[in-house]
């Protein structure tokens, strides 16, 4: 079993970055793979980014290729997402979530474990 726990949200100007960080508790974190999920008001959950375990595949939403990176470093049990070149669009709350089978597919597999998110607003 892993625990999720999001941190690193705040407010922001369009075009500045943000570093979302989401630590895992548990024995291991290696053997799963995460993604990067947000809500924005009003809206569905949307995918954002996954990552395998072993950091060797990525996978993103066409809305955030090329602005945002999502890495992971086990040793520290983490999982990032660098958030750069913000839109307004992007405000939203951000969910990490984790499974044990190593798909960076959006939503071919069901995502078991999720955190409780963060809040990222962007501003103009």
């Amino acid at each position: 079993q892993v625990q999720l726990r999001e941190s690193g949200g705040g407010l922001v100007q369009a075009g500045g970055s943000l570093r979302l960080s989401c630590a895992a508790s548990g024995r291991t974190f290696n053997n799963y793979a995460v993604a990067w999920f947000r809500r924005a008001p009003g809206t569905e959950r949307e995918f954002v980014a996954a990552i395998s375990w072993s950091g060797g595949l990525s996978n993103y939403a066409d809305s955030v290729e090329g602005r945002f990176a999502i890495s992971r470093d086990d040793s520290a049990k983490t999982v990032y997402l660098q958030m750069n070149s913000l839109k307004l669009e992007d405000t939203a709350v951000y969910y990490c979530a984790a499974r044990r089978i190593n798909s960076v597919n959006a939503d071919r597999y069901p995502w078991d474990h999720w955190g409780q998110g963060t809040q990222v607003t962007v501003s103009s």
